[in-house]
């Protein structure tokens, strides 16, 4: 434990030099960059460089706040904070020479405070902006407001303290057991329960064993597992860790998409680090506990995902899934016994482990326990990242925290839980946020990416368009996925196109069955997902695109197969 609090009193005093000087955050995750934060950075140490000033610039992840980037922070050493959003190379200037050399801030041009400001010129208060307030903040406490590429600043906000905690204080069976307590349900998507997917590890005697930390994250519409790389790695390390102490575990590996090159990095360096400072390698922080993680890049493929297909990947080999059985924690990774979680599972294990399965449970539901992280885009007012309660409904969310749809115009459909989720009308906005509410409704939560669309949406058309994925991304090894997703595209074309009849649905409902009980993997047997709930919510404009009298044919596009692409 010693080796622990001598961290903490290193990260404590290099915090404070930090905090003795102003200090620039400018968030650099993937909205920030997107939207041009790189550039607004290198204007700022232009005039640092130019007026000589003692500043500490520091690129930090998000606030998930994706329609305010590029986003600027800058706090002084009395504690006060100024946040200006939209911010353009232009501004950089008044913002330098006003708020940092004169102590002035630029109030017409800022988007929140925080702090002890007396003239705040009618500025909110960053805690209580609505799409602030109402969040609560468990995997995202630290976005924005850590460097992630230090992890002294993680230690400081109480960083590896669970793993002291649970290296020092408790025994590997405790450790499973609150793991187990805090009801923690998987959260890329299957939603098994976290506690005895560990077990199935726990309970192998191998030497060598392996927990496998899943940020392939290829769905369109979703960026939360990046952003908890790029925001805060330092958790998932910690996390996975945990996960290790649980199982006995001997080695980690985090499975990032190729080409992600920020969370890349930020999660290699956290890792550097780990190792530098003794959380990593043998003999954690002095304890008789061994543990080696490292990061392993994945190709671009959507289907590498599914936790047999990830393995395959890391071997070297083409990923497609495995027949099971045998299960991973029998035969996984180089036929060691291996246990595959996402990132946000992963990433929950620190607060758990230090607040203790009580405090979790106290958030959410009875059965979908703790927060979900949600990724808001398409026809809204306020895309980015939120994370909310369980339980917390859809309308809420879209109403409340991102503002409503543009232009004062009606909500038609909601796509949630990526390609192979489903669609919801606006009937369904009280729908709960947890897993059960949201498959009862026909559709599932996923990886938590919410797609909006407004009265303007073609839902046949974008109905076809998450088929045509499926079907792009299939790898192919199991028939009915392989065909049954490109007999689904052929007859969706022949609908868009007016060439279709009312036999058609029944044909779509068939391979629908046939898919889901007979494919390899999810990619498969959740390939009808779309259609499903589309016929269910939207059948009246089914029945009008099959009604050829009124002689109106949708836009037909070459969507690119497996077949033609090349």
């Amino acid at each position: 434990m010693q080796k622990f609090i001598d961290l903490k009193n290193t990260a404590h005093e290099h915090y404070n030099d930090i905090l003795s000087k102003p200090r620039v955050r400018i968030g650099t995750d993937i909205s920030g960059v997107a939207a041009g934060s790189i550039e607004i950075s290198n204007e700022f140490s232009k005039y640092f460089s130019e007026k000589d000033l003692d500043v500490t610039l520091s690129h930090v992840g998000g606030f998930g706040l994706s329609f305010a980037e590029p986003l600027v922070d800058i706090q002084m050493p009395d504690g006060s904070r100024i946040f200006y959003s939209n911010v353009s190379t232009e501004n950089v200037k008044q913002i330098v020479e006003n708020h940092i050399i004169k102590g002035n801030p630029v109030y017409d041009i800022a988007f929140a405070y925080s702090g002890n400001l007396i003239n705040t010129n009618d500025t909110p208060k960053f805690s209580e902006l609505p799409e602030n307030k109402l969040q609560t903040k468990i995997l995202t406490e630290n976005f924005g407001h850590i460097n992630p590429m230090d992890i002294n600043e993680y230690i400081v906000n109480n960083g590896y303290s669970a793993l002291a905690k649970a290296l020092f204080e408790m025994e590997v069976d405790t450790v499973h057991k609150e793991i187990l307590d805090s009801k923690l349900r998987g959260r890329g998507g299957a939603a098994f329960p976290t506690g005895v997917k560990l077990g199935f590890l726990k309970g192998s005697d191998a030497k060598e064993k392996y927990i496998l930390c899943n940020c392939e994250e290829g769905d369109p519409g979703a960026w939360n597992d990046k952003a908890i790389l790029e925001s805060d790695p330092h958790r998932l390390v910690e996390g996975l860790i945990l996960a290790a102490i649980a199982t006995n575990a001997s080695n980690g590996i985090i499975f990032i998409r190729h080409g992600n090159d920020i969370p890349i990095d930020r999660t290699k360096h956290a890792i550097k680090s780990a190792y530098e400072n003794g959380l990593l390698g043998k003999n954690i922080l002095g304890s008789d506990f061994s543990f080696d993680a490292e990061v392993v890049l994945v190709g671009e493929s959507y289907v590498a995902g599914e936790e047999t297909a990830l393995m395959e990947a890391i071997e070297g080999k083409r990923a497609m899934p495995r027949y099971k059985p045998p299960f991973p924690a029998a035969f996984g990774v180089w036929g060691h016994p291996s246990n595959i979680n996402n990132i946000k599972t992963i990433a929950n294990l620190p607060s758990i482990i230090s607040k203790g399965s009580e405090w979790f449970t106290s958030i959410g539901t009875e059965t979908s326990t703790g927060t979900a992280i949600l990724c808001l885009s398409g026809n809204i007012n306020k895309p980015g990242l939120y994370e909310v309660e369980m339980g917390t409904t859809i309308r809420s969310v879209i109403e409340d925290i991102c503002d409503g749809i543009p232009n004062n115009k009606e909500l038609k459909l909601l796509q949630t839980g990526g390609p192979l989720g489903g669609v919801l009308n606006s009937t369904k906005l009280d729908t709960s946020i947890d897993f059960d509410s949201m498959a009862k409704a026909g559709a599932i939560l996923g990886s938590g990416g919410i797609i909006v669309a407004d009265q303007d949406v073609d839902v046949i058309d974008l109905t076809r368009m998450l088929i045509a994925f499926c079907q792009f991304e299939s790898c192919g090894k199991c028939f009915p996925c392989r065909l049954g997703n490109s007999h689904l595209l052929e007859i969706l074309n022949r609908i868009c196109g007016k060439t279709s009849s009312e036999s058609d649905i029944e044909l779509m409902r068939k391979v629908g069955t046939n898919m889901q009980q007979g494919s390899l993997c999810g990619h498969g047997q959740l390939g009808f997902n779309p259609i499903k709930s589309a016929l269910e919510y939207f059948k009246e404009d089914f029945d009008l695109a099959l009604d050829t009298s009124l002689n109106v044919p949708n836009v037909t596009i070459n969507i690119p197969t497996r077949a033609n692409r090349y």
